[in-house]
Parts: structure tokens; C-alpha cells; sequence
């Protein structure tokens, strides 16, 4: 039998669709079913495919409702794939010594919205969120309501979906039998994880090197700001070990992943000789492997980060890297390179951490449809007037 707190969700990932049902909110939420399998019907971010979606799709919902005897209505759908972008829009109101009332601000967010709708108009807004609040030129942390000054500014950043992608998943899921209750970057979401575990942290990158890609996102005030896909990843790096000490990928893995790289015997350690199962032994220096994995990690870190021409304005104060290990290609030595790359820029402040697991982005989002977020801005409709109402504001307020 079905309850208010079931909710069904699917997450669109590079690699792989998974369908989750859930029920519960906040420490009851918990996972009933979940399947993953790979990406079908979409390539390069565009969804080519809809009848095959389509009836991929339907088994799965089926044997998810037979299963556990529930009609699902609505689904959840957490985005990583398909093409969606980053913008921002400044809006202002001038004060003239008055003090900033919550007027003010509900005219600035919906004159942006409407002026985001006639800019991209080939595009859906998916997140409004508030970034950057000032004051006669000062940053504040929080919504100055209730203060005075001269000028008032209000930055919104907001993260759009091409329309047609929205009007195909509308379609996929209408040939279904359900409606789509929202959808949510996952890029977000894996944010909120970030903030969730380093409480009072609003604003910080966090790049994921995966093997085949990269991502970088920045937060700025709990707001998502700016995201970039790379299509390159940590694949790069062992081509590169493989291709010099002339061995296959599969030996290196397991090299990097099994032999000691301590830092006081790569000097004149070479690598052992049971590594060697499809090549001839040779004799190689470790330290040879270290000085490539040196060499292409710095030059990802430039590209990503420290030489992105995209983000060298938000470079200039010191702000929090998170980078995360990534599960698939988890060697120690990558993760010592890092460290050591990174504490040379000492700006930065370097900090490890895991992947977001699946069931802790679909909480994430539990979350968000439930409560919100404290930093995303929804448009306010303000109540309308009279024509004799308004002319008294006008010549009174």
C-alpha cells in the first residue's frame, strides 16, 4: 500500500541510468530498491533514443511497483548527463538612504527571472539560487533586510536545461504513466554532502577526477556558481606510465596499486619482477613512474584549476579544494602527488575526501523536495492591486 513517503527517483549518470525507491524523510530515509544499469539512448549528452528509453524504462518501473506493491505518480530525476549550464545575473535597486525592505528584493528576483526567460529562451531554469548579497559595495554574508544604504545588489546564479531535453524526458516518462515532481542537478547535490560534513562551509571547489572524466564545481555563499565537465581523466595518466616504461595497462594498475611508493625508497627501488605476467622483466625505476604521474598530474590540476581561464577571478582569495578519491582507480601514489602539487599553491587548502555514495545523493534530494534550500530563490508573485491602489503607492511610497 502506498504512503505520502515513497518517492521514486532516477539518476542519470555519465555511465549508467539507476532507478531508487525510497521512503522516509530526514534519519528515517531509506532506500527500498535499487537497480542501475548503462546508459541506453543517449549519447554525448543528447538523448537520441526515446522509444528505447522508453521501454527500458517501463520494465523497470513495473517490476519496482510489483515488487513493493506501489503505483508511483511522480518521479525524481537527478541529472549528470545531458547538456546543462552555469549563468549569472546582477540585479540592483537604489536606496537613496532608505532602508532595504523585502520589496526590494522580490522585484530584483523576478525582473532577473524574467530576464533570464527572454535571454535563453531555448532553455528551462532547473535552480535559481541566491549568491552574492551588497551592500554599497560590501559583501554580506546573509540578506541585509532592514538596513540602510544607497545601492543594493543582488546576484542570482542559475543552472538551465535545454528545453528540449526537458520537453523528451516530459515524453519518456508521460509514455510511463508519471509525472516529473522535479528535477536536480546532482552536481548540487553532491555539494549539499560536502557542506553537510564541514558545517559553516559555504564556499569551496571540489574536483572529481574520475578515470575516463573530470568535473570541477564551485559554491559560493551555499549557491552553486560554476561547474565544468573535462572529457579526460585519470586514464590519461596511465596511458602515459604505460607507453613510457613500456607495459601493459593492466600491469601498471596493478603496480601503482600493490607496490610501495613510499618516498624513501622510490629513489633506487626498481619495480619488482612478479609485476611482470605479460612483458619481458626489465629493470624500471619506480621513481620513473612517479616523475610521469608528476608531470600529467600538474598539467590536469593547470587545466582543471590553477590555469582555468573560467575561474582565475574567484582564485584570488583562499578558498577550501575538496578533491575526491575516486573509487574506481584509487591509488595511493596519485592522491601523494596531489598533496604534494597542491601544497605548493598555498592559497589552497587541499582536503581528501570519498565519493558521495548513491543512497546519500537520493537523501540529498529527498531533502531538497522536501524543505528546500536555504540559498535557492524561488520567484515571488506578488499580490495584485487595484488601479487606484496602485496609483496610491505610486505617488505615496
Amino acid at each position: 500500500m502506498q504512503t505520502k513517503s515513497h518517492f521514486l527517483f532516477l539518476e542519470i549518470d555519465n555511465q549508467e541510468f539507476i532507478f531508487a525507491a525510497s521512503e522516509g524523510f530526514d534519519d528515517n530515509f531509506k532506500l527500498l530498491k535499487k537497480k542501475s544499469f548503462p546508459i541506453k539512448g543517449i549519447i554525448n549528452k543528447k538523448i537520441l533514443d526515446l522509444e528505447l528509453i522508453c521501454e527500458t524504462f517501463k520494465d523497470i518501473i513495473y517490476s519496482f511497483e510489483k515488487e513493493l506493491n506501489i503505483t508511483f505518480k511522480e518521479v525524481i530525476i537527478i541529472l549528470d548527463n545531458l547538456e546543462n549550464s552555469l549563468i549569472s545575473f546582477e540585479g540592483y535597486v537604489k536606496l537613496n538612504g532608505s532602508q532595504l525592505v523585502k520589496e526590494n528584493v522580490i522585484y530584483i528576483i523576478n525582473s532577473l527571472k524574467s530576464k533570464i526567460v527572454e535571454t535563453e529562451e531555448k532553455k528551462t531554469i532547473l535552480h535559481i539560487f541566491n549568491s552574492k548579497y551588497s551592500l554599497d559595495k560590501e559583501n554580506s554574508a546573509n540578506l541585509p533586510i532592514g538596513l540602510f544604504g544607497n545601492f543594493y545588489s543582488h546576484e542570482l546564479s542559475i543552472v538551465l536545461l535545454n528545453k528540449n531535453d526537458e520537453k523528451n524526458l516530459k515524453i519518456i516518462f508521460e509514455k510511463c504513466n508519471l509525472k516529473i515532481k522535479k528535477i536536480i542537478s546532482k552536481s548540487f547535490l553532491k555539494g549539499i554532502s560536502v557542506m553537510n560534513k564541514n558545517l559553516n562551509l559555504e564556499t569551496f571547489f571540489k574536483v572529481e577526477i574520475s578515470d575516463t572524466f573530470c568535473q570541477l564545481i564551485f559554491f559560493q555563499n551555499s549557491a552553486l556558481r560554476f561547474k565544468q565537465d573535462f572529457n579526460f581523466g585519470l586514464n590519461l595518466i596511465l596511458k602515459d606510465i604505460s607507453k613510457v616504461i613500456g607495459l601493459k595497462d593492466e600491469e601498471v594498475k596493478n603496480i601503482l596499486a600493490k607496490s610501495n611508493f613510499s618516498k624513501e625508497k622510490i629513489d633506487n627501488e626498481f619495480i619488482e619482477k612478479s609485476y611482470f605476467t605479460h612483458s619481458n622483466f626489465r629493470k624500471i625505476k619506480k621513481k620513473l613512474i612517479v616523475d610521469v604521474a608528476s608531470a600529467r598530474i600538474q598539467e590536469l590540476s593547470e587545466i582543471i584549476l590553477f590555469k582555468n581561464i573560467n575561474i582565475l577571478s574567484l582564485l584570488k582569495k583562499k578558498i577550501p579544494i575538496f578533491l575526491v578519491r575516486n573509487n574506481e582507480i584509487n591509488f595511493n601514489i596519485f592522491n601523494n602527488i596531489f598533496i604534494t602539487f597542491f601544497s605548493k599553491e598555498k592559497n589552497y587548502d587541499l582536503n581528501l575526501i570519498d565519493e558521495v555514495s548513491t543512497e546519500q545523493i537520493f537523501s540529498n534530494a529527498n531533502n531538497v523536495i522536501q524543505y528546500g534550500w536555504k540559498n535557492e530563490a524561488l520567484p515571488i508573485v506578488q499580490e495584485k492591486k487595484s488601479m487606484i491602489a496602485r496609483l496610491f503607492n505610486l505617488f505615496f511610497d
